[in-house]
C-alpha cells in the first residue's frame, strides 16, 4: 500500500480534478460549502479500502472501535477470496487487498453513501463526515502521537465536522454528489495501489488472465515500494501540488476565492 498522506492527498486530488474537469456538468458546477464536504469524503474514502487489514494506519483511526471492524472486515474479505479465487490465484491470505479493494466495494460504498444522506434529515451526513475525517486526518498525521492518536483524531475530527456543518450543513445538497465523492476516493486508493509492488485487484470479478483476483499494476521497473523515496519526494509531492492547483481553480469557479484573480493566479 503507499503510505497514509498520499492516500489522503490522492483522494483529494481525484475529487479536484473531477470537478475541475467536469465544468459543464452537474458535478462540476457545486457550491463551495457542497464541494468542501465532498472533498472531506473523497480524502478519508481514499483510506478506507486499507480497513481489511487489522495493523494498517486506518485501523488504528478510532481505537478498538475502528480495530473491532477490521478485523470483521478482514474475515469477511479473506473468504470471499477463498470462495471465488481460480486454480491461477495464489494462495495468499486474501483479507488484505481483496473485497474491500475492488470496484465493487466502490461502487457498493457510492451507493450506501447516496442512500444514508438521502434517507436522513441531515443527521447522518454529519457522521459520514465525523467518520472520513477522521480518516483523512489519520492518514495525513499516520505518525501523530501513537500512544494517545485515537483520542486525539477522534476530538479534531468532531471539531473539523462541528464547524464544517456549522457552515455548510442547512445548505440544501445532492446525496449522489457524496456517493460519487466516495467512489472516487475509494478508486484513487486502488490507482496508488496498482503503482506499488503488489499491485491491486481492484477488477473482481471480472476473470483476466484466467485470475478472478489479477493484480492491476504497473511493468516492474516503474512500482514503488511504500515508504520509499519515490513516493515521499516525487509521487507525493506532486500530489499535493496537483490537488492545491485544482482545488484553487473549482473555488475560483464557484466564487469561493475571489482574490486569486487580484494575485494574478487564475483569469476568468
Amino acid at each position: 500500500m503507499a503510505t497514509g498522506p498520499t492516500h489522503a492527498i490522492s483522494g483529494l486530488a481525484t475529487w479536484a480534478a473531477v470537478t475541475a474537469l467536469a465544468n459543464t456538468h452537474s458535478i462540476g458546477q457545486l457550491s463551495p460549502k457542497t464541494w468542501v464536504v465532498g472533498a472531506t469524503l473523497a480524502s478519508g474514502a481514499a483510506l478506507l479500502p486499507d480497513i481489511d487489514h487489522p495493523n494498517s494506519t486506518v485501523a488504528r483511526t478510532f481505537g478498538s472501535a475502528s480495530r473491532g471492524v477490521s478485523a470483521a472486515v478482514n474475515t469477511i474479505s479473506g473468504w470471499v477470496y477463498k470462495v471465488t479465487k481460480t486454480k491461477k490465484d495464489s494462495n495468499r491470505d486474501g483479507g488484505h487487498r481483496g473485497l474491500t479493494h475492488t470496484l465493487v466495494f466502490a461502487l457498493l460504498m457510492g451507493v450506501v453513501t447516496t442512500a444514508v444522506v438521502q434517507a436522513s434529515d441531515g443527521g447522518a451526513l454529519a457522521v459520514l463526515m465525523f467518520v472520513f475525517a477522521g480518516l483523512a486526518i489519520r492518514g495525513i498525521m499516520h505518525q501523530w502521537c501513537p500512544r494517545r492518536d485515537a483520542t486525539l483524531i477522534t476530538v479534531a475530527s468532531l471539531v473539523l465536522t462541528v464547524l464544517c456543518w456549522a457552515w455548510a450543513g442547512t445548505e440544501p445538497h445532492n446525496p449522489a454528489v457524496f456517493g460519487v465523492a466516495v467512489i472516487l476516493g475509494c478508486t484513487a486508493h486502488y490507482l496508488g495501489d496498482a503503482i506499488t509492488q503488489q499491485g491491486c485487484s481492484m477488477f473482481w470479478p471480472v476473470p483476466i488472465k484466467w485470475k478472478t483476483w489479477y493484480p492491476v499494476r504497473l511493468p516492474k521497473a516503474f512500482r514503488m515500494s511504500t515508504g520509499s523515496k519515490v513516493e515521499m519526494v516525487v509521487v507525493l509531492p506532486l500530489l499535493t501540488v496537483a490537488a492545491t492547483i485544482l482545488s484553487a481553480i473549482v473555488l475560483y469557479r464557484t466564487g469561493a476565492a475571489p482574490w486569486l484573480a487580484e494575485l494574478g493566479i487564475l483569469n476568468r
